[in-house]
Formats: structure tokens, sequence, C-alpha cells
């Protein structure tokens, strides 16, 4: 064996080095959410100083201001590490979804929603997590408060957080590593971003059925259309109808949530074979 074939290749160090930068953003992404999330607190508190403060940060404007907040550190986030911030670069053009392929997959993130939903009923951890407090912040929420959680919840959270995990870091990790493995980091740094473990998990399994959509269309359009139909229903549906606790109701819920995912799944890896 010559010399040269004794040689490892330099390639693995090379590797590790690309990838902090993306970790690094990652890092980034939380501080400034936690700054901007003081600040937020702040601005609130100085709104409402004649209410009590649990009642101020438990209730809507907590909910609202955490939201923006959240939302803000991350795009703040990628405009400052994506450069050149180019659409391409991020894969925030078209892939190869089509219309069908489209509603399919928003099909199939709703059923996966309400799945992980009933479950959470049916396994008595309703009442547990942040997602109770969350809720209840948005019971009874109408008119313009509803129209601005849902434009906060709904469109500037779901966006914001899309254009971080899936067109930013997946797509980055996705250039270094197996699609596969790229979805799983990301996923489970979009889940310890929520903290709380049981929204946590919640938010894992969501990330990685963004992730493979994201891989499967070659774009994160559908990643972003998906988050935002999703967190925009589950905002206006807990407002006008709060949350159902019933077990039956659940567990029907479940099962068919589970069957339309599955279809769709099924569906889709038939419609867009994988990149």
């Amino acid at each position: 064996m010559s010399a040269a074939a004794a040689t490892p290749p330099p390639a693995p160090d090379g590797l590790r080095e690309r990838l902090w930068p993306v970790f690094a953003a990652y890092v980034l992404a939380f501080v400034t959410i936690v700054l901007f999330s003081i600040v937020a607190a702040g601005v609130v508190r100085s709104l409402y100083p004649d209410v009590p403060e649990s009642q101020v940060f438990d209730g809507l404007p907590g909910l609202l201001a955490g939201g923006i907040a959240s939302s803000a550190g991350l795009l703040v986030t990628v405009l400052a590490v994506a450069r050149p911030f180019a659409p391409a670069g991020l894969r925030l053009l078209p892939g190869v979804e089509s219309g069908r392929a489209l509603v399919v997959m928003l099909v199939g993130m709703l059923a996966l929603g309400q799945a992980l939903d009933s479950l959470t009923v049916l396994a008595g951890l309703g009442q547990h997590g942040t997602l109770v407090a969350i809720r209840k912040a948005l019971e009874g929420a109408v008119g313009p408060e509803l129209f601005v959680a849902v434009l906060v919840i709904g469109v500037l959270a779901g966006t914001a957080e899309e254009l971080f995990f899936r067109a930013y870091m997946q797509t980055r990790l996705s250039e270094r590593l197996r699609p596969g493995l790229a979805v799983l980091v990301t996923s489970a740094g979009f889940a310890f971003l929520h903290l709380e473990w049981l929204h946590a998990l919640l938010a894992f399994v969501l990330g990685l059925y963004l992730g493979w959509i994201t891989e499967r269309a070659g774009s994160a359009l559908p990643a972003i259309a998906c988050h935002v139909v999703n967190n925009a229903l589950f905002t206006i549906l807990t407002a006008l109808f709060g949350t159902v606790e019933a077990v039956p109701v659940n567990a029907a819920l479940l099962t068919g949530g589970v069957l339309v995912f599955a279809a769709c799944i099924v569906w889709l890896r038939r419609a867009l074979p994988a990149l």
C-alpha cells in the first residue's frame, strides 16, 4: 500500500469546520430571541401597568408579545447569517411540487397535528405544558384580537420558524450531511427551541414532517405554507371552540388523523420521487 493510499482524506475536518456556522447561527438565534423577549416583556408591562403581572403575561398580550419577539429573533438571525440572502440559496423558490401535491401536504400537516393533539388528550396530558397556557390565552379572542393573533401566531411565527429552520438550517445541513440526518438534526433544534418537554416533543414530530416535505419538494415553500395554515387554523378553532376533551371524539379524531396522514405520505412518496 502506498503512502498516498494510507493517508486519511482531509474531508472530515473540513466538514466539521463547515458545520460550525450553522450551529453558531442556532445559538445566535436563541440568544437573540431571549433578548427580544426581555424587551417585549418590558413593553407589554408598560402598556398594562394596572393589570396584575401574571394576568398580563399569561393572557393574550403576553402570548402575542412572545410570538413577535421569537419571530423577530429568527428573522433577524436569518438576515444576519444568510449572506447573500438569495431565494435560491435558501430553497425559497418553487420546487417539484404540483398544486395537488401542495394540497396533500397541507392535509397531511393538519391530519398529523390533529392526531398529535388528540393523542395528547387521550394520554392524559391535555392539561399539561405550555400548550394549555396558549389555549387559555386564545380562548374567547374575537374581532381585532383574533385577527392579530392569527397574524402573529399563524403568519408571522409560522413563516419565521420555517425561514430559519427549513430554509436556512436544514438547507445548509443538507449540503453537508445526508438529507435524512439534516432533517433529524433540524427537527431536534426546532424542538429544543420550544423548551417545555411536551411542546418540544410535538414540535419534533411536526418538524420531521416539515423537513421531509422540504426535501421531497426541493423547496421550503410548502413547509412555510403548511406551518402557516396549521398555526392559523389552530388559533381560530381554539379561540372559537376551545379544546375538545371528550374521549370518544378524540379517539375518532386520532384514528382519522392517522389514516389520513398515512394516506398522504403514501401519495406523496409516489407523486414526488426522492430528489
